[in-house]
């Protein structure tokens, strides 16, 4: 093609911003490094006009290639030897964009005008394909329902689904990605549980992990998930659900309360608080108030059913699950055991599409106990279906003081194995634990 022509009648009313795709695609070319910080958020196919999405791909390909620098000579000779321009009409277009840009340094603005009018185009798709499903009345009208929520979900969380993603898009991602570990450190690495040894194995829980902490009953699995609860909601000001099918909301709060006020759970139980106390949990109270922790102590709950609370929820960090062999599957399965199968492998997709982090707690066999040294292995989930398959990361938990004392609340320390870490190192942490106050804390092992 000699020239780019572009006519109102060569447009489908949808909405998209010539001026801003424009701006961006010129502001790159006179600042080729301005692609390195718009990458990460902004995709090819955000561009409404074909001619704009094969401009920024031309632009993509060459930046992430060590032997042409990107500017408006390259770039000319990239789209005419990919067919999308002649060098004439190329040149005459490239030109016109980097004249068309207002200001370099208004990038974000025009990234986010593109982002807006692709999110309205999605939706109008999206509408399209409910409105295709209704009228076709195929299947369960639930599963209709689900069907289409899920469409606007993917939307709002931009996990829509797409085409292969090209290497180059996601070496260019990872670039980014990088240069925002080299700015802020720890702050661009995945959720800390916020216990030093154990997230120096780790390097934060990634987005999309499904989580296990395993244990035998008493070892303090659901004291170790609300520990870390706690910890995100309070330090990254994150919203973090728990779901607690074992015990009802005021129990699961009562046991946050003592770790938080290092107030004996049995007194507080009881209620026989000195002033001291009262002080204690008045503080303890007021900090957790300002937590925003969601719980929901619905009995039996279904993944499906945990999915559709979870859409609703807005900045979410964590999500943690008490327990695994209390939790239904969606459908109906022969057996217990490839019903907790089915069941690990829908959690570890909620994670995936989430983008956050799973934590589930789950019961172990009773291996441990026949054996002489009752450190958990990983063959003690074997038990359960794939729990190992479908996990990321598995803890176990071990105290073996339990299987030693006949108090189960004395100062203590525990074990947390990290027995599979699908991203990095597995080992032992030691941690203290405080059974009073159903309380897991960093041990300063070298003093």
């Amino acid at each position: 093609m000699s020239e780019l022509i572009i006519s109102e009648e060569n447009l489908r009313k949808m909405p998209f911003s010539m001026e801003a795709e424009q701006s961006v695609l010129g502001a790159i070319i006179i600042d080729p490094e301005i692609l390195r910080e718009v990458a990460a958020s902004l995709r090819a196919d955000d561009f409404y006009l074909e001619q704009h999405v094969r401009i920024y791909e031309a632009m993509r390909d060459i930046f992430v290639r060590s032997d042409v620098h990107l500017d408006a000579v390259t770039l000319l000779d990239e789209l005419t030897k990919n067919g999308t321009y002649d060098e004439a009409g190329g040149k005459s277009y490239i030109t016109l964009l980097a004249k068309t840009v207002p200001s370099v340094s208004n990038i974000n603005d025009y990234v986010k005008i593109i982002k807006d009018k692709a999110v309205l185009r999605r939706l109008i798709e999206a509408s399209e394909k409910i409105a295709e499903l209704s009228y076709g009345e195929k299947g369960e009208t639930s599963d209709i329902l689900d069907r289409s929520e899920q469409l606007i979900f993917d939307i709002a969380e931009k996990n829509e689904s797409k085409n292969f993603s090209h290497i180059r898009d996601v070496i260019i991602e990872n670039y980014a990605h990088l240069d925002e570990l080299r700015k802020n450190g720890e702050a661009a690495l995945g959720t800390p549980t916020y216990f030093s040894g154990i997230d120096k194995l780790l390097v934060g829980m990634g987005k999309g992990d499904f989580v296990l902490i395993g244990a035998r009953p008493g070892m303090g699995k659901t004291s170790f998930a609300l520990n870390i609860a706690s910890n995100v909601a309070l330090k990254t000001k994150k919203t973090v659900a728990i779901f607690s099918l074992e015990m009802s909301c005021e129990q699961l709060v009562t046991r946050m309360l003592s770790s938080e006020a290092l107030i004996d759970s049995y007194k507080l139980r009881k209620g026989d608080l000195g002033i001291d106390d009262w002080e204690k949990l008045a503080k303890a109270a007021s900090v957790l108030s300002d937590a925003d922790i969601l719980i929901d102590d619905t009995t039996g709950i279904s993944v499906a059913g945990m999915k559709t609370k979870l859409r609703r929820v807005k900045n979410l960090g964590l999500v943690v699950i008490d327990y695994l062999q209390l939790m239904q599957s969606d459908r109906r399965v022969e057996n217990r055991v490839n019903e907790i199968g089915d069941i690990t492998r829908a959690l570890k997709l909620l994670a995936k599409e989430l983008g956050v982090p799973v934590i589930t707690c789950a019961q172990l066999s009773r291996g441990p106990e026949n054996r002489t040294d009752k450190t958990p292995m990983l063959s003690d989930l074997r038990d359960s279906g794939n729990i190992e398959q479908d996990a990321d990361i598995v803890m176990l938990l071990y105290r073996k003081d339990y299987y030693e004392t006949d108090n189960p609340d004395m100062q203590s320390t525990a074990q947390c194995i990290i027995a599979k870490n699908r991203h990095g190192s597995t080992g032992k942490v030691t941690l203290g634990w405080s059974g009073q106050f159903t309380k897991f804390i960093t041990m300063d092992e070298e003093h």
